[in-house]
């Protein structure tokens, strides 16, 4: 009998966002660096087999439908039955949405509001509840921020109040 404890291999894509900012001064100048996942799970101690590969190193605001096309794409290539994907938190619901037909994987984008580089970030909590989520949810695509997990079908950035929350349908009460 197989050990089911055993974890899979998970795919990890990059596409850049707030997760993997680094800021030059006050003003706000940025520049997407280097994927930050890698040394996150390093220095978790993660004992989760994946792969890495960087897709992007975009802001989401400048990702295009085309852009969203190459991720599909990758989601689909692999043979990884668990796919992780870290995105800006602009657009990420706009990317979950276009990959929900891949119901024959476990799909999980995450992101953060602050820069992984910042003390007071939630990249890594974020990042350790995401691969959590992406070995224990059933096939389907899925939001985790802040230790909640999304529907991206009904998932809304609340821009205000910066965070992720249930959207509720139009002509409906909350």
């Amino acid at each position: 009998m197989a050990d089911v404890f055993t974890p899979k291999p998970v795919a990890v894509f990059t596409t850049g966002g707030t997760i993997d900012k680094r800021y030059f001064d006050a003003k706000n100048n940025y520049a997407v660096g280097d994927p930050q996942i890698e040394s996150i799970l390093n220095e978790a101690c993660a004992q989760v087999p994946y792969t890495l590969t960087q897709v992007f190193q975009k802001d989401s605001l400048d990702l295009t439908d085309e852009d969203r096309a190459v991720i599909a794409a990758h989601v689909a290539e692999t043979d990884a039955p668990q796919v992780l994907i870290t995105h800006g938190t602009d657009t990420m619901v706009e990317t979950a949405q276009v990959l929900q037909p891949m119901l024959d994987k476990t799909v999980v984008l995450v992101g953060a509001l602050n820069p992984a580089r910042f003390k007071n970030s939630d990249a890594v909590f974020n990042i350790g509840f995401a691969m959590a989520a992406v070995q224990t949810l059933p096939p389907g695509v899925y939001i985790a921020m802040n230790g909640r997990i999304f529907d991206p079908s009904r998932t809304r950035k609340n821009v205000d109040a910066n965070r992720f929350e249930h959207a509720t349908p139009a002509g409906t009460k909350g």
